[in-house]
């Protein structure tokens, strides 16, 4: 195993530096480098399965990142994308192919089922490294794919209770020789849900107390190996009862997305996950069996071919539907259009409940796998018809060599008005933004900024976030100011903090983290602008400026009334319009108040000239 791994490792620092230089991306890269190592090539390595068991933490880990990533706010906010589109996608993929296969072939309708469920899942792993690298995965439609890969993570739960039930033989190796293996189907599926209930109990009520427990020693490397532990206990735990070890971390992960460690789990891990995801890129294009694929070369190309044109066909309906633009239409399709690597695991099971048999299995396990490698190839195409995508940027942060009283986190037009402010009163400032095209103009002009992520700890500890009074984020994204905020107050309890809030689902989450102060980037502008509108209007400058801070005292009481509602969009809403008929009330009663005021001191100015 040591010596294949060496292999394998030797093959990633060759072929991926070269498919990058030849524009093929590093995934292409990898599954080259194993087609080449492979015992149909070259020969270097034969039976590929400890060192898959071993790359398998690649994609155990990825799901645990993305589960991190997956706070239930933000899993509420995706909910339409996710059900929507990720629930269409799995349902009319599976139709599709199971009514495909059910005019071609003679299957059972179990088999069928299985097959529809199966290939209707894309790979994850390829997918989102692609589109990282292409630097999409934050835009719109790299947001929609990322749903539709999310729903599948989490459609493979109940597909695996569902294939025990699908079972046309009583089958001796169900599960790969785990706890389930013997026993009845319905004793499967409920420890299937008490092993899911376990991990989630577990990850809040054992996990997140370890974790405060190591962090607060603070030697990182602890940290670290705790992290690391913590995935392989639940790759052996999820292994032992016999199911899918990157579903127990995905699990894991999303209980762990309310921690305040979410994010440096996520630094901690990130490296470890892009090495042995690269690993298992190799493993399996060096699985490819192709002397299946030299002994029926028609029936896997026309497989190959039939799988990417059906789920082409559903995503690119689907992109109709929605009302994608072509270009970015066109990018969900070909990203999506391809089987998955939960598809090995489901074929596996599914064999070995005698669902399929094994030349079934084996045929449908070459067709993911060629399908997976092309699917770098359609993206490739893609870039050549609609043009290059936008590359990632891989710029390393700067070495911070300043430290000042204050540290702005973001130096856009809001972050700068506030630094010129304090810089003007002769404050000290230590500048972070993670935009290099805005550093580099802002550097031309005499600004001394630094580049880098400052939800990273090491990087604010640089800036000086141990000694420094008031840390402002000025961001102008919601998720990364948050994840500022927690790092901070996390590391440096002392630090106050300040924070420029996007929208009014942002501000709730802000004044939830009791900070120093939330101001609303865009609240008092558009009050100015009221003002000025209702003088216009014929009001005199006394009662709209008075109009304009009853508003603004209205609303500040509104927001900490609607922040406790939040989440829940009936009462919300409720409370909502409650709100807005009050402030209607209080307006109209100040304004007769007013005039009443103004007409009672007219008269008496009246009289008294009289």
């Amino acid at each position: 195993m040591l010596i294949s791994a060496l292999i394998y490792l030797c093959a990633a620092v060759i072929s991926v530096p070269i498919a990058k230089r030849l524009g093929l991306g590093s995934v292409l890269g990898y599954l080259m480098a194993g087609v080449a190592i492979g015992p149909f090539v070259l020969g270097l390595v034969g039976d590929q399965t400890e060192v898959m068991h071993f790359a398998e933490f690649g994609v155990v880990m990825m799901l645990f990142l993305i589960g991190l990533e997956l706070r239930p706010n933000r899993l509420w906010q995706m909910r339409r994308p996710i059900l929507g589109l990720g629930g269409s996608q799995v349902v009319l993929t599976s139709i599709a192919i199971a009514l495909s296969l059910f005019w071609l072939t003679d299957y059972g309708w179990q088999t069928l089922i299985a097959l529809g469920l199966a290939l209707a899942l894309s790979s994850t792993a390829i997918v989102l490294q692609s589109l990282a690298e292409r630097g999409v995965l934050k835009t719109q439609t790299g947001q929609s794919v990322f749903s539709v890969l999310l729903f599948q993570d989490i459609a493979v739960i109940p597909i695996l209770a569902l294939l025990p039930l699908l079972a046309v033989q009583e089958a001796s190796n169900v599960h790969g020789g785990g706890l389930m293996s013997h026993l009845a189907i319905h004793w499967q599926v409920v420890v299937t849900v008490a092993t899911v209930a376990f991990i989630v109990v577990g990850g809040k009520y054992i996990a997140a107390p370890i974790f405060r427990f190591v962090a607060s020693s603070r030697l990182r490397e602890v940290f670290t190996a705790l992290s690391l532990l913590i995935v392989v206990a639940i790759e052996a735990l999820m292994k032992t009862v016999g199911l899918s070890p990157a579903l127990g971390a995905f699990l894991a992960g999303v209980v762990l997305a309310e921690s305040e460690f979410r994010h440096e789990l996520e630094v901690d891990i990130e490296p470890f996950k892009g090495l042995l995801l690269g690993l298992f890129f190799i493993t399996v294009g060096a699985g490819i069996d192709f002397q299946l694929l030299i002994d029926t070369p028609l029936t896997i190309g026309l497989g190959v071919l039939a799988l990417v044109l059906i789920k082409g066909a559903v995503l690119a309906l689907l992109s109709f539907l929605f009302k994608f633009p072509q270009n970015q239409g066109a990018l969900f399709t070909v990203a999506l259009a391809q089987g998955g690597e939960f598809a090995f695991v489901l074929v596996s099971m599914s064999t070995q409940l005698g669902i399929f048999n094994t030349d079934l299995g084996s045929t449908v396990t070459v067709i993911v796998a060629l399908s997976m490698v092309s699917s770098p190839l359609m993206l490739m195409l893609h870039e050549r018809y609609f043009g290059t995508t936008s590359q990632v940027n891989n710029r390393e942060a700067d070495t911070i060599d300043s430290q000042g009283e204050v540290i702005i986190a973001g130096y856009g037009r809001f972050g700068q008005i506030v630094g010129r402010l304090l810089s003007a009163q002769g404050y000290n400032l230590t500048i972070l933004d993670h935009s290099p095209s805005q550093i580099d103009l802002l550097r031309r002009f005499g600004s001394k900024v630094f580049y880098g992520d400052a939800a990273r700890r090491d990087l604010l500890e640089a800036a000086g976030a141990e000694e420094a009074k008031l840390l402002v984020v000025a961001v102008d994204e919601p998720d990364k100011s948050l994840d500022i905020i927690k790092m901070a107050q996390q590391h440096f309890p002392d630090l106050k903090i300040l924070a420029r809030a996007i929208d009014r689902r942002h501000t709730y989450e802000l004044m939830r983290m009791n900070i120093a102060g939330i101001r609303r980037e865009t609240f008092d502008s558009a009050i100015h602008l009221g003002v000025q509108a209702l003088q216009i209007l014929g009001n005199s400058p006394a009662l709209s400026e008075r109009a304009g801070k009853l508003f603004t005292a209205h609303d500040e009481e509104s927001i900490k009334v609607l922040s406790e509602l939040w989440g829940d969009d009936q009462s919300y809403g409720v409370a909502v319009r409650q709100r807005m008929d009050d402030l209607k009330q209080v307006l109209q009663n100040d304004r007769k108040e007013q005039e009443a005021i103004n007409t009672c001191h007219a008269e008496q100015q009246k009289t008294t000239s009289s």
